[in-house]
């Protein structure tokens, strides 16, 4: 099924300009700048998201949402991320 000419003539009301999208790519880029930054200050992180997925891996629970759910609410949690940094640290 054609589409109209009609339809392919109008503009999109919707769609961004070329000065938008120049200005939304720019934004993607700052802020993917600005996350690796993040996350490079911020070894915590590294290290969580690390160790979830070994967790995973290692006991393939049936459901995930289950287990994130108890990985992320578990209240020994924060020690854990501090006595690995403090180990990490020591490494290096």
């Amino acid at each position: 099924m054609e589409t109209p000419p009609s339809l392919l003539q109008r503009p999109d009301p919707g769609a961004l300009s070329a000065a938008q999208l120049e200005q939304l790519r720019k934004f993607k880029i700052q802020t993917r700048i600005a996350n690796e930054k993040y996350l490079r200050t911020h070894k915590e992180v590294e290290w969580l998201i690390s160790d979830f997925f070994r967790e995973i891996f290692l006991k393939r629970p049936d459901n995930i949402l289950e287990f994130a759910a108890d990985y992320f609410t578990d209240p020994r949690l924060p020690s854990k991320i501090h006595m690995q940094l403090i180990k990490d640290k020591k490494v290096a």
